[in-house]
């Protein structure tokens, strides 16, 4: 029998699994709701920390104008806000802070060197954008459903796994070039996709390039050093807080590919309002466990400019081993 606690996290009330959301967004970019709800809603829901990622400036590095990006000119601010967000919850909840960084190819990503100089407790390495061949206009591939289809029809000539190609090819030259600590909703280009109406991810040309994207992640991963240091990939749960797509950000069969290449993965809500900070987060824990996993992870600071994790096992039968590195044979191992 499942009980449910009202108030809490929507998963059963034996389950021994802390939760956190450091994927959230702010009125300092394109979410609803300002700091220092979404702190209050955090603690409110049970969850034992969060963390800020707004997405970071893109106008000066790229030319690229947006109304969803944090402003060049409120860097600094953000900054600040977070940091004093830190000192007021002190004791009651973890707050860290962080941005999320599009890899834009020959433009910005996470490896810039000005992003280590921020003192930032992390960064997500994320695929928004397209740069398309032959100097067609750049677009989004999780803008409008119009958007995407403009972009499809002049640069790729209607060729769907020609974009979804081009996709795959930005995420994997992100990590490998590395700078990032969580990999953002890896397979984000299936949010306009329904019925595959424009390429199929199940496909021999689909199969191969997230076999390719879990390794590179797996290797960088492995290069990470000590285990409590290296890369995660995040289960996001956004698309379905949004009501944008029917399952996480990556699909069961993608996440498989990263639990078999030993990637530790960490639930997160990618919370552009502060009642999402938890959404859906029983799927996203049941995705893991049908993918393979027995763990997740939570963010637990940074040192020696190393991000490190804590581990979390997703089922009462294994919280007799200890909560500290990844142990040999599991996915986080």
């Amino acid at each position: 029998m499942v009980f449910f606690i009202p108030g809490s996290v929507n998963l059963c009330y034996y389950c021994p699994v802390n939760y956190s959301s450091i994927h959230t967004h702010t009125t300092f970019c394109d979410g609803k709701d300002d700091i220092e709800t979404c702190c209050r809603r955090a603690r409110e829901k049970g969850l034992v920390s969060i963390g800020f990622s707004a997405h970071a400036p893109i106008g000066r590095k790229t030319g690229f104008k947006s109304d969803w990006h944090l402003r060049d000119d409120r860097l600094e601010e953000y900054i600040g806000a977070v940091r004093a967000a830190r000192s007021r919850w002190e004791g009651r909840l973890q707050v860290f802070l962080g941005l999320e960084v599009d890899y834009v190819p020959g433009l910005m990503g996470p490896s810039d060197a000005d992003y280590r100089d921020l003192g930032l407790d992390y960064l997500i390495g994320s695929v928004h954008y397209l740069i398309p061949p032959r100097g067609a206009e750049p677009f989004t591939v999780d803008g409008s459903p119009e958007e995407l289809e403009k972009g499809l029809r002049e640069a790729y000539g209607g060729d769907g796994e020609a974009l979804a190609g081009a996709y795959w090819d930005a995420l994997e030259a992100m990590i490998r070039s590395g700078g990032f600590d969580v990999l953002g909703h890896a397979d984000l280009i299936k949010k306009n996709n329904r019925g595959n109406r424009i390429f199929n991810p199940s496909g021999a040309a689909g199969l191969r390039r997230t076999g390719e994207i879990a390794r590179a992640l797996g290797a960088a991963h492995a290069a990470g050093g000590a285990a409590r240091s290296r890369i995660t990939v995040e289960v996001n749960t956004g698309g379905l807080n949004r009501k944008k797509i029917d399952d996480t950000y990556p699909s069961i069969p993608f996440l498989r590919l990263f639990c078999e290449n030993h990637v530790p993965a960490i639930i997160t809500a990618d919370a552009h309002q502060a009642e999402d900070l938890d959404g859906h987060y029983g799927e996203a824990r049941e995705a893991l466990l049908a993918a393979g996993y027995t763990e997740t992870v939570l963010f637990d600071g940074r040192k020696n400019n190393k991000a490190l994790w804590k581990k979390e096992f997703l089922t009462t039968n294994d919280t007799n081993q200890a909560n500290i590195g990844f142990p040999p044979g599991s996915c986080c191992s």
